[in-house]
């Protein structure tokens, strides 16, 4: 087989660990174009922690290294786009960055190279909306002088469990041929294997799906808290209860935010459009998800009516804004959306997380995130709401934030001990 010398275009969470793991077994150069992040990278450091210092200060000693010179990259022959496929205002799927980084591809790739996609997409965007941009501006001819093949990204961002090297890769090329030389690229830096599929398109299809699925059975739950709390019923001891039997398949209710989840649905949805079909179910469970973080600002001002708490100019309290535990994503974070709700009636919200960068927490949203040690804010508020489950706050004296023993405790993560709380999602 040629000599592989592979190019990852996009740095994030999904680009930097794979093109860490590639440096293990190729010769690998990273683009992107945000100069901070690549100088960031070159002196051994991820922000968004996914790759550690000491992983990447291996790779870097070992010949890995970042650029955000396109001329660096022209001498590679397999490349990988892994950059954000983003919806816009009204939620219709953004290709822009795609766009961007096919031409980006157009201008380096050469005859015999290979480019090989895992952005998530709707199927048939890789060779209707990518390798069209990349034939134009090279010149060259698709499935005849260059190659393609797509490989969704199945990056977790927090989870050191499923790390990029254990995940099991589905795997898709433009010609047979081709996708052995794509799935014998992956499977040889990776510890389970792949799953070669049958076409690109099946390949797109299959990522779309697994995040879809997920979305709609966590919808699921999320209807069942409404209804169950509505009827004054813990949804978290039924779920307990149901999960005794065998086949049941055991989720909590939550916010549904992040880069995948809440936004590729609504890749298939508009796609199916397209096709005369309305995918109601997907819709109906995109609708309810993305309401949920304004309905658990209403169960808290519920709750504190209930407890004779005045909810005009509230001190409260919101711990976590991260989009999920133990990780400085906030891609799309729904904690935004109980803020928001909340500051409609008070102005005196403190958001703390350890984990958030401040700056970039004010440049998406606005919010200013709490510096001050968190022992400082105790006997303050008239609500806590945890939001987030770091790790940081599992184990503290949440009541201790209350100003009087009348505050009210939210927990919409359903892990603090239920004493402590006077509600939970």
């Amino acid at each position: 087989m040629q000599t592989r010398k592979i190019c990852v275009i996009g740095l994030g969470y999904v680009g930097l660990p794979l093109a860490r793991l590639f440096s293990t077994k190729f010769e690998t150069i990273g683009f992107d174009m945000n100069q901070v992040r690549v100088n960031a990278l070159n002196a051994g450091h991820d922000a968004t922690l996914e790759v550690s210092d000491e992983l990447l200060q291996t790779a870097l000693a070992n010949g890995f290294r970042c650029t955000t010179r396109l001329e660096d990259v022209k001498d590679c022959n397999f490349y990988v786009v892994a950059v954000p496929t983003p919806v816009d205002e009204n939620n219709r799927p953004d290709l822009r960055p795609l766009w961007r980084a096919s031409e980006m591809v157009g201008k380096v790739i050469s005859k015999g190279d290979i480019v090989v996609y895992e952005s998530t997409v709707y199927p048939g965007v890789t060779e209707e909306e990518c390798l069209p941009v990349v034939e134009k501006v090279s010149g060259l001819k698709f499935n005849e002088d260059f190659f393609a093949g797509y490989s969704p990204e199945r990056i977790n961002p927090g989870d050191k469990e499923h790390t990029v090297e254990k995940i099991k890769k589905v795997t898709s090329g433009s010609t047979p041929e081709i996708a052995s030389v794509v799935d014998g690229v992956y499977n040889s830096v990776l510890v389970n294997g792949t799953h070669k599929a049958p076409s690109i398109k099946v390949a797109e299809a299959s990522k779309i799906i697994e995040n879809s699925q997920r979305d709609v059975n966590i919808a699921f739950m999320n209807e069942l808290a409404k209804i169950f709390n509505a009827m004054d019923i813990d949804t978290n001891d039924v779920i307990e209860a149901a999960a005794t039997k065998w086949n049941f398949i055991k989720l909590k209710p939550g916010l549904v935010g992040g880069h995948c989840i809440s936004v590729d649905p609504y890749y298939l949805i508009q796609k199916a459009q397209v096709y005369g079909v309305l995918p109601r179910v997907m819709s109906s469970a995109r609708r309810l998800n993305d309401g949920m973080g304004e309905y658990v600002a209403n169960q808290v001002i519920k709750l504190m009516n209930k407890k004779g708490v005045l909810v005009k100019n509230a001190k409260i309290l919101l711990l976590g804004i991260t989009f999920k535990e133990n990780c400085p994503d906030i891609r799309n974070t729904k904690i935004v959306d109980i803020y928001t709700t909340l500051s409609e009636y008070s102005k005196c919200i403190t958001v703390y997380d350890p984990w958030a960068n401040p700056v970039r927490v004010k440049h998406e949203y606005g919010i200013d995130i709490c510096d001050v040690p968190l022992d400082e804010l105790e006997g303050q508020y008239d609500t806590v709401i945890l939001g987030v489950a770091h790790k940081e706050f599992k184990d503290m004296d949440v009541r201790s934030f209350l100003s009087n023993e009348n505050g009210v405790v939210y927990d919409v993560k359903g892990v603090l001990d239920r004493d402590v709380i006077d509600g939970r999602l």
